[in-house]
């Protein structure tokens, strides 16, 4: 991997704060209300590989504990030259967001990951928490 590493998008291309950005600025808050809203479960990385005409995302397919496993487009290829390095991994996922088309693919979901423009890390369970847990 090189040195130079990707800064995430903080803004749409027309300059609006991307979704969740209004909240993320300093000294803003949100209510426990709002936060309990958020649906965050232990997913099982499947299978990860890359999507082809995109320089920046992996797709994902993940058991949260359901039926099925979900398709999740993570800006993260960067970080994982060998996608399948993250197979089996144990990571939080949001699942309770708007399903969002991303290069005529549908994401359902979002990884949660620390990255602070130098640093990126996944959060991972140590294994012994089943998919489909959810975080609180």
């Amino acid at each position: 991997m090189n040195d130079s590493v990707p800064e995430l998008p903080r803004q749409k291309t027309d300059g609006t704060p991307l979704a969740g950005e209004e909240a993320a600025q300093e000294g803003a808050r949100i209510t426990y209300h709002d936060f309990a809203r958020v649906e965050m479960k232990v997913g099982e990385i499947l299978s990860a590989e890359r999507v082809e005409g995109s320089e920046k995302l992996l797709r994902l397919m993940v058991d949260v504990g359901e039926e099925a496993p979900r398709q999740i487009l993570a800006g993260i290829r960067a970080w994982y030259p060998d996608p399948t390095a993250l197979v089996g991994k144990r990571v939080p996922f949001v699942t309770n967001l708007q399903p969002r088309t991303i290069m005529g693919m549908e994401s359902n979901g979002m990884l949660l990951a620390a990255h602070d423009g130098k640093h990126f890390s996944l959060l991972e369970t140590d294994g012994s928490v089943a998919p489909g847990t959810r975080l609180s």
